[in-house]
């Protein structure tokens, strides 16, 4: 069974299942670009049928748990099922870009803007801030699984998942701060940040938004941190 297999004779499936999703993360958004941008993506971005926005939303909670099953299928542990996820969310993204470079020759530049997800809000940023967090998450899982394949009780310290949490929430803020402030100015109200109407909240009264600032210096912050707690689990014994 594969809970009684070593986390490395498990990783080439894991793996694969992620590169797959990947490809078909990346098949999926060639389609849309060719049905609403024809010539190239681009900001602001194009009004989408209500149908398809409300699609869009659905497809992406359905790869979230996607790329949660495979954790779950292979162990009972919280903590490992976390690193998996990691794992498979890390290559899942990094591959999703190098398949759009591959097929679209898209991005042009890492700079380049790009919409990475729309709950609750449309979250934007340059092509490299995902690709390094995706390079952390990938980092984090093989430090984690490596840990509880040497020690079986390995945990966290406190101060390691709070800090893991803190420099979530900071990139998470880079991410909407923009399409939020945008949002605020053109007299938004709580109302608009909830999920219950998906095409108005995410795409709608986003119409004319075009990103121009990143807070790079917020995001290196949060990156600072996350590479510490890093290294502290990595330096972590019993």
């Amino acid at each position: 069974m594969i809970a009684h297999r070593s986390w490395k004779q498990v990783l080439p499936w894991v793996t694969a299942f992620a590169i797959a999703m990947a490809f078909l993360e990346s098949a999926v958004v060639i389609y849309l670009r060719k049905l609403y941008y024809p010539d190239d993506f681009h900001f602001p971005l194009a009004p989408i049928d209500q149908r398809i926005a409300i699609t869009e939303l659905l497809r992406e909670v359905a790869t979230m748990i996607m790329l949660l099953a495979p954790g779950a299928m292979i162990t009972r542990s919280r903590l490992e099922r976390f690193a998996w996820f990691a794992f498979c969310f890390g290559v899942w993204d990094i591959f999703y870009y190098v398949f759009l470079k591959a097929i679209l020759g898209w991005p042009t530049s890492i700079l380049d803007w790009d919409v990475l997800f729309l709950v609750p809000v449309v979250w934007v940023g340059p092509v490299l801030a995902p690709i390094i967090v995706s390079i952390g998450l990938t980092i984090l899982a093989f430090i984690i699984l490596r840990k509880r394949s040497a020690d079986p009780v390995f945990a966290l310290a406190r101060s390691h998942g709070f800090a893991l949490g803190l420099c979530s929430c900071i990139m998470l803020f880079t991410f909407v701060e923009e399409p939020c402030r945008y949002l605020i100015a053109r007299g938004g109200n709580s109302k608009q940040f909830t999920v219950s109407d998906p095409a108005a909240a995410t795409l709608t009264q986003l119409a004319g938004y075009v990103p121009v600032h990143f807070s790079w210096p917020v995001f290196t912050f949060a990156c600072a941190i996350g590479t510490a707690a890093m290294i502290g689990i990595a330096r972590r014994r019993k």
